[in-house]
Order: C-alpha cells, then sequence, then structure tokens
C-alpha cells in the first residue's frame, strides 16, 4: 500500500506532467488549496514554479529555501525537478556541486578563472558566463556527466556574473573624454606656425578624465570592486602623423617660450587647417566574487586648429 507521502509524490509528478492527481480507495489523497499541490518530499502544500528563462531568468536569485515575492502573486517556494529520471523527482536545489540549473537537469558553478572568449565553450557570445555543470545519473546519485555550458543567466541561488557588476560599477564613475588643451588654441584668429613645438594635454585632468576612480556595486551579499585609470592618449594631429602619450601632458604657458612639450607634442611642416583627435585607451581593472577581470574602454575628442608659415602672420 502506498503511504500518504508517496501518495502525495506521485500527485505532484501528475500535475508536473499535466495530469491529475491519482486516488486510491485505501488511502484518501491529501488536499492542497487551490494553485498548490504536495511535494514529493515531504508532502507539505507547496507552489510549483517553473524557473523562467534558461536556467532560472535574468534577476532569479532565490536559494534553498528562500522564496520569491511577485506583484500580487502568492510566496512561491523554489521547486527544483530532475527531469532526466523516472518519474521526474525533486531534488535539492544546491549542493557541493553547485546550483540546480533546471535547462541543464544538473548542478552548475561558475568556472574561475573564465576561459577565454576564443574556448568553444562560449558559443560565440560575449555575454552571461561558462559554467561547469554536474548532471547525475539519478536522484541522490554521486556519479554522472561533467561538462562546460555557456548560461545568459545563473542558475537560481547562483552568485551573480561579477563582470556585470563591474560594468555596473564603471557605470557610475561617469567616464568621459578628456577636454582638449592645445597650442596653438583651437579659437578664430589663432595661428600657429610651422616648424614651431605645438604642444598637446588634458585640461584638468580629473577622476573622471583620467582617473584613477573606484566603485564597488553590491547585491544580494555579493561585491564587486572596479578601479579605471586611463592608460595613454592617442593623439591623431590631421596630417597623417600619430602622436602617443602616456600621461596627461604638460600645460603650455608663455614662460616656455619656443620650448618643445616635455612630455606632450608635436611639429607640422605644413600650413592648413587641421582636426586633432585625441582618443584616451582607459583600463578598468575588477575584483569580487572569487574573479578577477579587466575591462577595456576609450573615449574621443576632437579639435581643430590652424597652421601658417611666419612670413604671412608678419605680414
Amino acid at each position: 500500500m502506498l503511504t500518504r507521502i508517496a501518495l502525495a509524490a506521485l500527485g505532484a509528478i501528475a500535475v508536473l506532467l499535466g495530469g491529475s492527481t491519482p486516488a486510491l480507495a485505501s488511502d484518501p489523497p491529501i488536499t492542497c488549496p487551490p494553485g498548490k499541490v504536495p511535494s514529493p518530499r515531504t508532502g507539505v502544500c507547496i507552489i510549483i514554479v517553473a524557473p523562467p528563462g534558461d536556467n532560472g531568468g535574468p534577476g532569479d536569485q532565490t536559494g534553498p529555501g528562500d522564496s520569491h515575492v511577485g506583484r500580487d502573486k502568492p510566496v512561491a517556494a523554489r521547486a527544483c525537478v530532475n527531469n532526466l529520471v523516472t518519474p521526474p523527482a525533486e531534488v535539492p536545489c544546491s549542493s557541493d556541486k553547485g546550483w540546480w540549473a533546471q535547462s541543464q537537469n544538473a548542478y552548475c558553478t561558475a568556472r574561475k578563472p573564465q576561459p577565454p572568449l576564443t574556448d568553444p565553450a562560449w558559443e560565440g557570445h560575449a555575454d552571461g558566463q561558462v559554467y561547469e555543470c554536474f548532471r547525475p545519473v539519478g536522484v541522490g546519485a554521486v556519479a554522472g556527466a561533467v561538462f562546460w555550458i555557456w548560461l545568459a543567466t545563473p542558475p537560481g541561488g547562483a552568485p551573480p556574473n561579477p563582470r556585470v557588476l563591474a560594468q555596473q560599477a564603471v557605470a557610475q564613475m561617469n567616464l568621459r573624454a578628456i577636454t582638449i588643451g592645445i597650442v596653438p588654441e583651437p579659437r578664430a584668429g589663432s595661428v600657429g606656425v610651422i616648424g614651431m613645438p605645438t604642444w598637446m594635454w588634458a585640461a584638468a585632468p580629473g577622476t573622471t578624465t583620467w582617473g584613477p576612480q573606484t566603485r564597488s556595486v553590491s547585491t544580494g551579499g555579493f561585491t564587486v570592486t572596479a578601479t579605471a585609470k586611463a592608460q595613454r592618449t592617442v593623439w591623431t594631429m590631421g596630417d597623417g602623423t600619430t602622436v602617443t602619450c602616456h600621461g596627461p601632458g604638460t600645460p603650455y604657458a608663455n614662460s616656455y617660450g619656443k620650448r618643445s612639450s616635455p612630455t606632450c607634442g608635436h611639429t607640422y611642416t605644413r600650413q592648413g587647417t587641421y582636426t586633432v583627435r585625441a582618443t584616451t585607451y582607459w583600463l578598468v581593472t575588477w575584483a569580487g566574487i572569487g574573479q578577477t577581470g579587466t575591462i577595456p574602454l576609450d573615449f574621443t575628442s576632437t579639435s581643430t586648429i590652424e597652421m601658417g608659415e611666419a612670413q604671412v602672420l608678419s605680414s
């Protein structure tokens, strides 16, 4: 004779498979309120929630024993079901192998460190993470298949993607291109002399235009800290040449006269109007949730200057 809990297990499985709860004359079925079914493990009435999305859905960070509350919806216990066994059975939502990814019927944990983006495990994606998963051969089995797979979002209860938190930290920094400082000045009536030094620099560099700047972002008890700092500025001078400067440069002062810039300069050899582009390359380093990484960034600003010959200027 089936026990009350065994009957509840069959009832829950039948509901998951789209059937109805079986009834035996010798043992009356467990009656649950509308919208709930008996748990196949405990016989307690619970709400079975099918995790949305690929593996629990974006933003689903509930763990074992936690609850997820939606607007105007009842509290629902997260159910993890192994659909590869017959009949399907509820399993713990976490184990020493990771967190249950419903779409994979496996326990998964993010690879540390993450493989390079050229690795086939990424399946051509650049977001999400690569996970190492363990698919048990049966309920409670210690043996099973181990494989790598790309998942767009973490399994429910798993730590968030630290790179995503790092990108959120960067977004809070409000990083931007430098304000160009240059002599000759980019204004009407200002004309430089070809053959004379041109000075370039980042005007009033600060934490948003040169760094360093550090921000931290936390969610669900997990924290990632990111630090951004400019590495160099590549100046495209408009005459076919580029100049790479590894610092913010030296602002020009009249007392310097005809001297060349000690840190960032150029000399034009032909008269004309030139569009100067300054591209500053940043490197963001981040760490958190047991991982580290880098994010390269670049920002560009432009300016226009006029160069002429000495005899033209003196006439």
